[in-house]
């Protein structure tokens, strides 16, 4: 089946746009792509260093030049619960790899920071620099030739995103992404929700707070709710970077080590020195990008990715704007709720019929590229599919269920939860920014109110603890964009503005920092750029104006006269407290240099 009409137009026009750029990359991985093993082209000495500690059978394949050597890049540690099983992994993948007839090495390793643990924390101004810092990692560990494809171990927030950028920079080489899984279902995230809001309170305390979430993150694996995480392994797989079915199965499972396994063979299967090669920088193409996007649409995916895909599409020479996700919006159903867009985690998500019942909706409904090239061959419609453990432990697949397990999680195209996406772009003389509508009720999405103008999210949290907040406002937090102090999440609004809004007050807020995958109930407006820092309107709103944010309108305005606002200087204020501790003076440079949100938020290079 084609995709309908309005999808390839704006399929078509990203094309047109992107031409040039595209040309200029394509170019560049067919010259890089070579027609013997990678390692050929190595001098004695080079290669000698690079198999200098294999044992003494992969150093025989390796003094060869037919046979394929696949790297590993791999995010590993064991403090970070979605990491954490990856410890196994390269010994699966070599043994994997030589039951192939091939070899596989850890080509490097990339950091991988939680969101989680540096919420509020000074650790959080390094969040989204680390994609980039992922990137170019990715390429060091890629840099030695040793390989002829390359298999991607990463699963959250900015690993997957950086991993993406770095691999498309090396898009000669075929990669596959493989992913860890999450953790089974602990405490429902809603009560672990409540607990916070009556810590808040001061209704209960540290102790009962801590038990809450040590049972909500309880395990190996990414946490429950659908955040960045998570849209991550859904992106991976609806635009065809995993094997079919691999995203959402639990760790430490041996249908996890299977489909690892499997995942390792089939990069070997598409490499140069076969008959499939499958390079990532021409698989990954305008479809491929728009797929990710009408699938971020109908799972009311992390507000994240309207950074990271623009930054993801650049790398592979596509220039892509937040108009065409916001037109995509326009045209996609939302078709999941899963927690904080529902009561419900991604393993009921993926009970209920998962990924495969989801991309046979989409296809099904024209709202998919169904022609586009996928590690697994030609066309998406095989990821339409359930994998399960064979008798013999390889993976089986079985066609996805014809009716969803729970139309409460998982809902069929004709009953979708709402006609539009779960993320819109707002516009107005506040500039562009992002709300994610899928988690906001119907009667919540429109708020005028007084502005409450604060320079960061302590503050808003100190007001409310003073009791100074018991009425209807818009929080402005401005001076956190990429150049201001790296673009931090701002998550610790979410429980106090929660307070507020059950208290039944219009409460929203307009930043030009970040929230999260989890964004919650209240209206936000978020990555409003310009940024303040910049000079952007957001720096020229005072406390009172009155600001008007309409979710279903898709605008954003301070309703002060465009004469007044002209005139209205943007304040200095002083950021040295954000330059130094916990590594922020090594990111001096990534700060001086980042893209607007809107072009990606990426250290190197232009996006537009």
């Amino acid at each position: 089946m084609t995709a309908r009409k309005d999808i390839e137009a704006i399929t078509g026009r990203i094309r047109e746009r992107s031409k040039p750029r595209r040309e200029i990359y394509l170019e560049r991985i067919e010259a890089a792509a070579g027609k013997t093993a990678n390692r050929g082209v190595l001098s004695c000495g080079n290669l000698a260093h690079g198999f200098a500690a294999c044992g003494p059978s992969d150093k025989a394949i390796l003094a060869g030049d037919r046979i394929p050597n696949l790297g590993i890049i791999t995010s590993y540690n064991d403090m970070l619960s979605a990491h954490q099983p990856y410890e196994t992994y390269p010994q699966l993948i070599k043994e994997a790899a030589r039951e192939a007839g091939g070899v596989a090495q850890v080509a490097g390793g990339v950091p991988a920071m939680c969101d989680g643990v540096t919420q509020g924390q000074p650790g959080m101004e390094l969040s989204l620099f680390s994609r980039d810092v992922i990137a170019m990692a990715t390429a060091v560990g890629l840099s030695h030739n040793m390989f002829d494809a390359a298999v991607y171990l990463g699963i959250c927030d900015k690993i997957v995103p950086g991993l993406v950028i770095g691999a498309l920079t090396f898009g000669h080489l075929p990669a596959v992404f493989i992913p860890g899984g999450p953790m089974t279902s602990g405490l429902p995230n809603d009560e672990k929700a409540k607990i916070r809001q009556l810590y808040a309170e001061g209704k209960v305390g540290r102790a009962e707070l801590l038990e809450a979430e040590s049972k909500s993150y309880h395990g190996p694996g990414t946490c429950t709710f659908y955040g960045t995480a998570n849209s991550n392994q859904m992106l991976m797989e609806i635009m065809g970077l995993h094997t079919p079915g691999a995203s959402f199965v639990n760790p430490g499972t041996p249908l996890r080590d299977a489909l690892t396994r499997e995942a390792a063979k089939r990069a070997l299967a598409i490499t140069a020195l076969g008959n499939e090669y499958t390079p990532m920088g021409r698989m990954f193409d305008e479809r491929t990008v728009v797929n990710g996007i009408v699938g971020l649409h109908a799972t009311g995916g992390s507000t994240n990715h309207t950074i990271h895909l623009v930054a993801m599409a650049a790398a592979a020479g596509i220039t892509l704007t937040w108009q065409d996700i916001s037109d995509l919006s326009e045209a996609v159903p939302l078709l999941a709720r899963v927690y904080p867009n529902g009561l419900s985690d991604v393993n009921h998500f993926h009970a209920a019929g998962g990924m495969g019942f989801l991309i046979r909706e989409l296809l099904d409904a024209g709202l998919l590229h169904e022609d586009i090239q996928t590690i697994w061959g030609k066309g998406l419609r095989p990821y339409t599919v359930e994998a399960k453990l064979a008798a013999d432990g390889t993976v089986a697949r079985e066609p996805a269920p014809a009716v969803s397990g729970d139309e409460k999680v998982l809902a069929p195209f004709p009953k979708a939860f709402q006609p539009t996406g779960g993320l819109k772009v707002l516009t107005g003389n506040l500039g562009h920014a992002i709300i994610k509508t899928s988690a906001v009720k119907p009667e919540r999405r429109i708020v005028e109110a007084p502005a409450l103008v604060l320079d960061s999210q302590q503050a808003l949290n100190d007001a409310f603890k003073a009791g100074e907040l018991d009425r209807d406002f818009i929080a402005v937090i401005r001076f956190q964009g990429p150049k201001a102090n790296g673009m931090p999440e701002l998550h610790k609004l979410t429980t106090v503005l929660g307070i507020l809004q059950d208290r039944g007050h219009k409460v929203a807020l307009v930043t030009d920092g970040r929230m999260s995958g989890a964004s919650g109930k209240v209206p936000a407006a978020i990555h409003v750029t310009p940024e303040a820092l910049e000079g952007g309107v957001i720096g020229k709103v005072r406390s009172g104006d009155m600001v008007r944010l309409d979710a279903d309108a898709g605008t954003l305005e301070v309703l002060v006269e465009a004469s007044e606002l002209k005139t209205r200087m943007v304040p200095r204020i002083d950021l040295s407290e954000n330059s130094h501790g916990f590594g922020r003076e090594l990111f001096a440079g990534f700060r001086e240099l980042a893209l607007r949100a809107d072009h990606g938020a990426a250290a190197f290079g232009a996006a537009h």
